[in-house]
């Protein structure tokens, strides 16, 4: 009997077979009964992994360090680290979430600042709530030269069918802008969206993932928006949204002196390049 589980089991077969007590069989044996009484290593360390297996299983987003509390809580004794060792070597880690790749949009056409009216047209979602907590959205788009408001879209959901919805609209009132700015969020991505694109003498721009300074102009008055107008009310349904929001708009547009235009109106500046773009033609 070399191992220590044979003397064990050596001293337990003396205790059933000869009817001698632990004291004296574990004199016999050479053990102390300390040892003999101790738990195989082997035995504990199985059913320390067969739990931290079953709560692996129960648990699948547990890291280490919470499997580690409910073992220390139900009484076994072990190190953080060896519990970590553990897991790692029975692949029970927790797999890393992969990030999905988002689609990004293929610019067409690189852009610095607008040059004229209708030249760029910038766009992009605002989110927003009515008073019982459901959701709104806002599309807004506007023109980088004029600064004007051209349009705030509201819904409780907005996808690329309204996008291509609120262009049609916008074009049969202004006509067709040379380059059309946005992030490269999914409603602007789609395919629906680059498919209208493409049928229109239309250039797109996407600015870089995490870079919204590149959208400048959409960003601030996105700002300006909430700051002067969802900021200060509390909407009871969509409908009263869209009427606050329009007029708002329309403020916006024609009493509001905008400090990039010399402090006065987007709507006076557009009627002012209008004047002065009939005069040189």
């Amino acid at each position: 009997m070399v191992s220590l589980a044979e003397q064990r089991r050596g001293a337990e077969h003396l205790e059933a077979e000869h009817d001698v007590s632990e004291r004296r069989a574990c004199q016999v044996i050479g053990i102390a009964r300390s040892t003999k009484r101790r738990p195989s290593g082997r035995i504990e360390e199985a059913k320390l992994v067969r739990r931290v297996h079953e709560l692996t299983e129960q648990y699948p987003r547990f890291g280490y360090r919470k499997i580690f509390a409910r073992l220390r809580g139900e009484g076994f004794a072990l190190g953080r680290e060896r519990l970590r060792l553990i897991r790692k070597r029975e692949g029970l880690q927790v797999p890393k979430k992969q990030r999905k790749r988002r689609r990004l949009g293929k610019s067409t056409a690189d852009v610095d600042r607008a040059l004229y009216p209708n030249h760029v047209w910038s766009y992009d979602f605002v989110a927003d709530q009515t008073i019982d907590g459901r959701r709104l959205r806002f599309l807004t788009v506007i023109d980088e030269f004029t600064r004007e408001a051209i349009w705030i879209e509201c819904a409780r959901y907005l996808n690329s069918h309204d996008v291509v919805r609120v262009l049609n609209q916008l074009v049969e009132i202004r006509g067709h802008p040379a380059i059309i700015k946005s992030d490269n969020g999914p409603e602007f991505v789609a395919d629906r969206i680059q498919e209208w694109i493409e049928d229109r003498p239309t250039d797109t721009y996407f600015i870089k993932p995490g870079s919204p300074w590149q959208n400048g102009h959409n960003e601030s008055f996105n700002g300006v928006l909430r700051d002067g107008c969802l900021n200060r009310w509390a909407f009871m349904s969509v409908r009263e949204a869209r009427l606050i929001v329009e007029s708002w708009r329309n403020e916006y547009n024609e009493e509001r002196p905008h400090g990039a235009l010399d402090q006065i109106t987007p709507a006076a500046y557009a009627t002012r390049v209008a004047r002065e773009h009939g005069q040189a033609a």
